[in-house]
């Protein structure tokens, strides 16, 4: 399953490419943010519909390379809120908007690595690490 991004994060995608063709320097965000979540869910995950667990997450939340965001602060964990099987994530801001979806989970060969992804409400969820790599 491919990653998608918000439309906000294309637009800019999109405007840093423009940038580089022009030659213009890039700027980091600044300020302080606030932290944002990873929503583990079930193969229906989408809103409120089969999320299983949300971990708060770092402020930062990522370090970057250049094809790669790999996840701070892990492991990371939250209380499960249902019962299922976790199969995807969502990134998501601290208003709740759905920034980066499709995010594959498992416990290898995943873009979120968990301990185990057969999850029982009232249980411990451990993100033990997290990457999104950017396609060609």
């Amino acid at each position: 399953m491919a990653v998608n991004y918000a439309t906000v994060v294309k637009t800019n995608r999109l405007r840093v490419m423009r940038d580089a063709i022009d030659s213009k320097t890039f700027v980091v965000g600044s300020g302080a943010g606030s932290a944002g979540s990873l929503v583990i869910g079930t193969s229906a995950l989408s809103g409120a519909t089969g999320v299983l667990a949300t971990i708060t997450l770092p402020n930062p939340s990522f370090s970057e390379t250049t094809t790669v965001a790999t996840l701070q602060g892990t492991p990371l964990s939250a209380t499960a809120s249902a019962t299922g099987t976790a199969a995807l994530a969502e990134l998501r801001n601290n208003a709740g908007t759905v920034i980066v979806s499709g995010l594959t989970v498992g416990t290898s060969g995943t873009d979120i690595i968990i301990s185990s992804v057969a999850i029982t409400s009232g249980q411990t969820v451990q993100v033990t690490s997290g990457t999104i790599t950017h396609a060609a």
